[in-house]
């Protein structure tokens, strides 16, 4: 694509253009909303779980002028930066002082179809990079439970997907980025340095990530292959997943938490590749859909989550009975099911501001890893919650890879359990005080990204490198520029 706009590249017999590297993008899709006024308002802040508000003056640059001015005029109670707020807690809260709205840094740069890279500004959604990418015939490398996270966001928590196991977490596909600091001052980051090693996984704090250059992977079509079974417990499940999950490069467990006896733990699994060219011959509704433009991307949706949810709608036994419904709607076993990319990776995507279920008191998203070798500290988790009967239905199970660099990165190699809790349950507090006591115990860890109570004794045991992590911000940042009521809660 030129600066007319026009698209130059070799083209396959099918259509798709296999080398194509562009630089600039008028294009209107691909272009920041500059008509969009610099926000300097103040506003009550939460994090996607609609916990503890907090007030800030939220500002949002549309360049790296207004980014650079930002950081330098934040104020006393220093700035952290915000993407679209899809973290769980408190990460993209700052009380009393400033949020810096990275939503308006949302240029693509530049597109190397031939090397499989992009550069785009933090602000650019997964969802974004999608739209602009797969008709190209590449994807992310890494994607969590929701497209709606900026690359920043990316970055700052080091998110990671269904393919953690084989792939790693985003960080791990970053090939540079552009940090500003506290100094004001641009710097060029890269893989290896103890300064990106802080940035990957440092929930913001050591800066506001301006811009990356991430690595993408190649796809023949936008749509999965998808394999589902059931598993009648949790023994089942685990053996399952450390016997065959290097076959699929992507791998999830939703997990019965209410399921009590011999089907404590039972699950469905579900695990898939992208669908490659040749399965669009095959029968299904989906591959005849996709025949005539295979990179399409045509993700659904839903009307929006009512604001107003009926009280009592989340108790232990309605919940209980959606989950004995959800895991006997399961096929046993099928194998090689088409599935559309967002049906697979985002379905909740498909339910704007689903958040609105659990009422106006919130909820908790609780997840930790614990090695493999403590897997009998998995079970004893899954026991208590079972007991106390949780009204969870979106609890998930997955198998980490090795762990990544990031000093604050979330993933190790072992088991990762994830569950959304309402806030208004009794007595929550001291139960997951409890929870996160055998998980510290096991050597295992919790999500920064979507802790929102965390007692901060336990942070140093879970998180080794936190300390170097706490020095470097220290000399980088002495006045504190960049903290969050994150930081402050936890002393980081």
């Amino acid at each position: 694509m030129d600066d007319t706009g026009e698209v130059s590249g070799t083209a396959s017999p099918a259509g798709h253009f296999l080398a194509l590297t562009v630089t600039s993008m008028p294009a209107q899709h691909l272009q920041r909303d500059v008509s969009a006024p610099p926000d300097r308002s103040a506003r009550l802040l939460t994090g996607w779980g609609g916990t503890a508000p907090t007030g800030a003056r939220v500002l949002r640059p549309g360049t790296r002028q207004e980014a650079v001015a930002a950081v330098l005029e934040c104020g006393a109670r220093g700035s952290i930066p915000r993407g679209l707020g899809r973290a769980y807690g408190d990460a993209a809260q700052n009380a009393g002082g400033t949020v810096l709205d990275t939503t308006g840094l949302d240029r693509v740069l530049a597109v190397d179809a031939v090397g499989g890279t992009v550069t785009c500004e933090a602000g650019v959604s997964l969802h974004r990079l999608m739209t602009v990418l797969l008709p190209l015939g590449w994807f992310v490398p890494v994607t969590p439970g929701t497209r709606y996270v900026t690359v920043g966001g990316a970055i700052g928590a080091d998110i990671h997907g269904k393919n953690h196991h084989l792939s790693g977490s985003f960080s791990r596909h970053v090939r540079s980025l552009e940090l500003l600091t506290a100094d004001g001052q641009v710097r060029t980051v890269v893989p290896g340095t103890e300064l990106f090693d802080a940035t990957a996984g440092g929930m913001g704090l050591t800066g506001l990530v301006l811009s990356a250059t991430v690595e993408l992977l190649p796809v023949e079509t936008s749509l999965m292959a998808v394999d589902t079974e059931r598993l009648p417990d949790l023994d089942s499940l685990l053996a399952t997943l450390t016997a065959s999950d290097h076959r699929h490069r992507y791998s999830v467990a939703w997990i019965d938490l209410l399921a009590r006896g011999t089907a404590a733990g039972r699950a469905v699994l579900t695990r898939g590749d992208h669908a490659p060219l040749a399965a669009l011959q095959g029968p299904g509704r989906a591959a005849r859909a996709a025949r005539s433009d295979p990179l399409a991307f045509r993700p659904g949706q839903l009307p929006p989550a009512p604001r107003t949810v009926p009280g009592g709608l989340l108790r232990g036994s309605t919940v209980s009975a959606f989950n004995k419904f959800w895991y006997h709607k399961a096929p046993r076993r099928r194998r090689g099911e088409l599935q559309r990319l967002a049906s697979f990776f985002h379905p909740l995507d498909g339910l704007p501001h689903w958040n609105r279920v659990y009422g106006s008191a919130g909820f908790v998203q609780w997840q930790c890893v614990v090695g493999h070798e403590h897997d009998d500290a998995l079970r004893r988790i899954v026991r208590l919650i079972s007991r106390r009967s949780c009204p969870s239905f979106l609890a998930v199970l997955k198998r980490f890879g090795a762990g990544d660099p990031g000093w604050l990165s979330f993933p190790a190699e072992g088991w990762t359990l994830a569950l959304d809790i309402p806030a208004g349950l009794p007595g929550l507090a001291d139960f997951l005080d409890l929870l996160d006591e055998e998980v510290a115990l096991a050597g295992g860890r919790l999500y920064l990204a979507k802790d929102a109570r965390m007692r901060p004794e336990l942070l140093a045991g879970m998180y080794p490198r936190l300390a170097d992590f706490r020095e470097l911000r220290a000399r980088l940042d002495p006045r504190g520029v960049f903290t969050s009521d994150l930081a402050r809660r936890l002393a980081l």
